[in-house]
């Protein structure tokens, strides 16, 4: 199988295009799960701090309880978990209740394996394409959180920039010195633009989420690409932000998550940095 993958660009691409689904099906757990299993973990943080036990519950993390239907509890199949394919078979509705089922899990699953599929076609058979793969699938979680929630947890951004200084010792996408730079700009940089913002202001104009994205793209394409992904991000964030006002008919103040356009240029720059970069510099 492994010859087959490094031998056969098709077999390769069609690999990539398949687990990138299954994947994105997980991905969709993670979405609403994790939010759910860090609520309880604050509660029975706080419940602790006031000497109190924490309140009972069934077990649920990223594999308990089954996935079910939120409607009429209905236990969703393995011939109903096929990731894209069953949501169309089952025309987006619950097969036991008829409740409509969110387009948003087959847009994931797509999402995911045409991700996966770009990583291959533009890294190969190559350690690259895997990293690639892990880095995709970060963001693409860490995208439907911000979204859902408006918080970036920590448990996924921080692995996320300790894996990229890590690959970098190699120079799998940047020198290990412009890396750390990298990381630690990041974070400086916006952390900087939040305390700027909040002492003329007095508001808080993002979260330190965004600080730890930023600093995790810094650490897997160095110090040298942070010019680009906050012009990518703010312009991306600027446009879908506005339309997004105009369209839901809210007010200056509404809170937008960050992150999804942090990851957007995150994406963006791993396909096309060094394009980009040539452009800018003329090369």
């Amino acid at each position: 199988m492994l010859e087959l993958l490094t031998q056969e660009r098709w077999a390769l691409l069609t690999a990539a295009l398949v687990f990138g689904a299954l994947i994105g099906s997980f991905l969709n757990v993670v979405i609403y799960r994790f939010p759910v299993m860090m609520q309880r973990a604050w509660e029975d943080e706080l419940s602790f701090a006031q000497d109190k036990e924490p309140a009972e519950r069934d077990r649920f993390n990223l594999v308990t309880p089954r996935s079910r239907c939120g409607q009429c509890g209905h236990m969703i199949t393995a011939m109903e978990n096929i990731p894209i394919v069953s949501w169309l078979a089952l025309r987006g509705k619950c097969s036991a209740c008829g409740t409509r089922i969110s387009g948003r899990y087959p847009l994931v699953e797509l999402a995911t394996a045409l991700l996966f599929l770009a990583c291959a076609w533009t890294f190969g058979a190559t350690l690259q394409t895997a990293a690639a793969m892990l880095f995709c699938a970060v963001l693409v979680a860490l995208t439907g959180i911000d979204v859902d929630t408006q918080l970036l947890p920590d448990q996924l951004t921080l692995p996320l920039l300790w894996i990229g200084l890590l690959l970098n010792i190699f120079g799998l996408f940047a020198r290990l010195p412009d890396a750390v730079i990298g990381a630690a700009a990041g974070y400086l940089t916006l952390w900087s633009v939040y305390w700027l913002f909040k002492l003329i202001t007095g508001r808080e104009g993002m979260g330190y989420g965004d600080f730890k994205l930023l600093g995790a793209l810094g650490s897997w394409f160095g110090w040298q690409a942070l010019p680009m992904l906050l012009l990518m991000s703010s312009v991306v964030g600027a446009v879908v932000g506005i339309a997004i006002l105009v369209v839901q008919k809210k007010g200056r103040n509404t809170a937008i998550a960050f992150g999804p356009y942090l990851a957007i240029a995150g994406l963006i720059t791993l396909f096309f940095g060094e394009q980009i970069q040539a452009v800018f510099l003329g090369q």
